[in-house]
C-alpha cells in the first residue's frame, strides 16, 4: 500500500521546474503592462476615467467611518455600489444611469411603503399580501421593460425590481418599511451626486463629441477605399491571396476593406453614442438646448448607403470574374475622374461636419455630376466592349428594332431578314479574341483552389449547359461574355455611388441648418505686396513710372 501511494503521489516541483514556472507568469504580467500603456496611450481619456472613478469611491467609501446617523450608515453600501454602476465613460451616460436608478429607487420605495401599510392592516394575511405583491410587480416590470419604447429605460426597470423586493424583504425582517427606503434612496442619492460632480467637473468625456468625430471620421475612410477601388481596380489589382476575414466579413488590416467597413459597423455605436448624447446639456460648441444630434445619425446612415456602393465596388476587385486589362484602358480616364471627383466630396463633406461649417458652393456636385455624365456617355460610344457581340442574332435584332419602330408586336410566322454583320462586330470579336488570349485573370484560380482555408471554386463550372458544343468553346465564350459584363458593372455601381451622393448632401445641409453651423469664410484675394525688385526701385528713385 506504501509503494502504491508513493507511486500515486506527484513528486515535488523541482527548483529549475520553479524558476520557468516563475518565469513565465513574469513574461506573462510584462506583456500585460505593455498592453496597459498601450492603450493608455492611444487614447489618455480611458486611463483619465479609470483615476475618476477611483477618486470617487475613495471619497464615498469615507461613510464607512461616520458613525451618524446610524441607520444610513449601515446602508452604506448602497452608495458604493451606486458609484461602481452608475459612474460611465461618457457625461450623457452617467446621467442617464442616475436618473434611472433615481427614479426606479423613488418609485419602488413609494410602492413598497404602500404596499406594507396595506399588508399591516390585514393582519394574518400579510405575508400572502407580500408574496403576491412581489410576484404582481416582477411580471408587469419586466413586461413593460421588454417593449421596444422602454429600452431607453431598461436599467430604471432593474432598479425598481430590485428596491421593491429589497424594501419589502428587509422591512419585514426589520419592521421598519419606512426607514428602509428612505435610506436607500438618500445613499443613492449621495453615491450618483458624487459620480456625476467627479464626471462632470474633471475632465469631461461627452458622447455627443464622440458621435460627431465618428461621423467625421468615417467620411475620410470612405473616400480612402473609393479611390482604393478606382485605383486598384484601373491598375489590375489582384489579390495573390484573398484574406479569409474579408469572406467571412471581419475585421482585417486591408485599407480597402477597413475604410468602408467602419462605416458600415457605425451604426450601432452611433445609436449608442445618439442614447448618451440627449441626455448632455448645452457644451461647448454644442450650446443650443435641444441639439439635433439624430441629425448626425441621418448624415452617418446616408454616408453608409454610399459605402454599399464602394463596398460593392471593392467586390468587383475580388471576383473571380475580371475584365481584361485592354478594355479597362479605354475607360481609365473617365472612372479615374469619378474616383477622384467623388472622393474629393466625401473628405469636404467629411471637412464641413468636423468644423461645423455650411457649404462654401451651392453646387459640391457639379464636378462629379459631370465626371459621371463622361462616363456614361463613354460607355454608350463603346458599349460594344462591353458585350459579347459575336452571339447577336442580328436578323432578329433588325427585326426587333423594326417592329419596335412601327409598334407592332410579332405576329405569325418570324420572317428572316438578312442583314450584313456590321463593322463593329468585327471589331469587337477581334477586341475579345487578342484581349482573352493574354488575360492573365484567366488563370487565376484553378478548377478547386483554397484561399486561407476556404474552398473557391472556379467559374464557369466544369461541365456545359449544352452538350451538343465543345466543352472548351462553350465555357470560354461563357467567360468572355461574363467578363465583359464586370467591367459595365464597376462603371454603372460607380455611377450608382454619385447619384446616391445627393443624399448625403440633402442630410449634411439639413444638419448645418438645425445646428446653426457657422458660415464659411471667404477666402481673399491674393494682393501682391511685392515692390517690384531692384529695378523698379531705380525707375522710382529716377521718377519713372512702371
Amino acid at each position: 500500500m506504501a509503494a502504491a501511494g508513493s507511486a500515486g503521489s506527484s513528486p515535488p516541483p523541482q527548483p529549475g521546474q520553479l524558476g520557468t514556472l516563475w518565469s513565465t507568469l513574469e513574461d506573462q504580467r510584462g506583456g500585460a503592462r505593455e498592453e496597459l500603456w498601450a492603450l493608455a496611450r492611444a487614447d489618455p481619456r480611458k486611463a483619465v476615467f479609470a483615476a475618476k472613478v477611483g477618486l470617487a469611491l475613495a471619497l464615498i467609501s469615507l461613510l464607512v467611518f461616520l458613525r451618524e446617523p446610524r441607520d444610513i450608515v449601515s446602508h452604506s453600501v448602497w452608495a458604493i455600489l451606486t458609484v461602481v454602476v452608475v459612474f460611465e465613460f461618457s457625461i450623457g451616460a452617467t446621467f442617464s444611469k442616475g436618473f434611472n436608478r433615481g427614479l426606479g429607487t423613488l418609485t419602488a420605495g413609494g410602492l413598497a411603503l404602500a404596499v406594507a401599510e396595506l399588508s399591516k392592516h390585514l393582519g394574518k394575511l400579510e405575508e400572502v399580501i407580500l408574496i403576491i405583491s412581489i410576484f404582481i410587480v416582477a411580471f408587469f416590470t419586466t413586461l413593460t421593460k421588454l417593449h421596444p419604447k422602454m429600452k431607453a429605460y431598461e436599467y430604471g426597470f432593474r432598479v425598481f425590481l430590485l428596491t421593491f423586493c429589497y424594501v419589502m424583504v428587509s422591512g419585514y425582517n426589520t419592521g421598519k418599511f419606512t426607514d428602509t427606503a428612505v435610506s436607500r434612496f438618500i445613499l443613492i442619492a449621495i453615491g450618483a451626486a458624487v459620480s456625476l460632480g467627479i464626471n462632470v467637473g474633471i475632465y469631461p468625456i461627452w458622447a455627443g463629441q464622440d458621435l460627431h468625430n465618428l461621423v467625421a471620421k468615417n467620411f475620410i475612410g470612405v473616400a480612402k477605399s473609393l479611390e482604393g477601388c478606382v485605383d486598384g481596380y484601373l491598375k489590375c489589382m489582384e489579390y495573390e491571396r484573398i484574406p479569409s476575414k474579408i469572406l467571412v466579413y471581419q475585421a482585417s488590416d486591408d485599407p480597402l476593406y477597413s475604410g468602408y467597413r467602419a462605416a458600415v459597423e457605425a451604426s450601432t455605436q452611433e445609436e449608442t453614442l445618439l442614447g448618451f448624447a440627449i441626455w448632455e446639456p448645452p457644451h461647448g460648441a454644442y450650446k443650443m438646448m435641444k441639439y439635433p444630434w439624430r441629425n448626425f445619425t441621418k448624415v452617418g446612415g446616408a454616408l453608409r448607403h454610399c459605402s454599399f456602393a464602394v463596398m460593392a465596388l471593392h467586390g468587383c476587385i475580388l471576383s473571380e470574374i475580371q475584365a481584361p486589362p485592354e478594355s479597362r484602358k479605354v475607360f481609365s480616364a473617365e472612372i479615374h475622374r469619378v474616383g477622384i471627383e467623388g472622393a474629393k466630396v466625401l473628405r469636404e463633406l467629411g471637412d464641413k461636419v468636423k468644423t461645423m461649417t455650411k457649404l462654401s458652393s451651392s453646387d459640391i456636385l457639379a464636378e462629379v455630376h459631370l465626371a459621371a455624365e463622361q462616363l456614361q456617355k463613354r460607355i454608350d460610344e463603346k458599349s460594344y466592349l462591353l458585350v459579347n457581340t459575336e452571339r447577336w442574332d442580328t436578323s432578329k435584332q433588325a427585326e426587333g428594332i423594326k417592329e419596335v419602330l412601327n409598334g407592332t408586336g410579332i405576329t405569325g410566322k418570324e420572317n428572316k431578314i438578312e442583314v450584313k454583320e456590321p463593322t463593329i462586330v468585327e471589331q469587337t470579336t477581334a477586341h475579345h479574341s487578342k484581349s482573352f488570349a493574354v488575360n492573365s485573370f484567366l488563370s487565376r484560380h484553378d478548377s478547386s483552389s483554397t484561399v486561407d482555408n476556404f474552398k473557391l471554386l472556379s467559374w464557369p463550372a466544369r461541365r456545359s449547359f449544352h452538350p451538343n458544343l465543345p466543352l472548351e468553346d462553350e465555357e470560354t465564350k461563357t467567360y468572355e461574355s461574363a467578363s465583359a459584363l464586370s467591367l459595365a458593372t464597376f462603371a454603372s455601381l460607380l455611377i450608382e455611388f454619385v447619384a446616391r451622393l445627393q443624399n448625403v448632401v440633402n442630410a449634411f445641409q439639413e444638419l448645418s441648418d438645425k445646428a446653426n453651423f457657422k458660415e464659411p469664410v471667404q477666402e481673399p484675394v491674393a494682393v501682391s505686396t511685392s515692390d517690384g525688385g531692384f529695378l523698379h526701385k531705380i525707375c522710382k528713385f529716377v521718377g519713372i513710372k512702371s
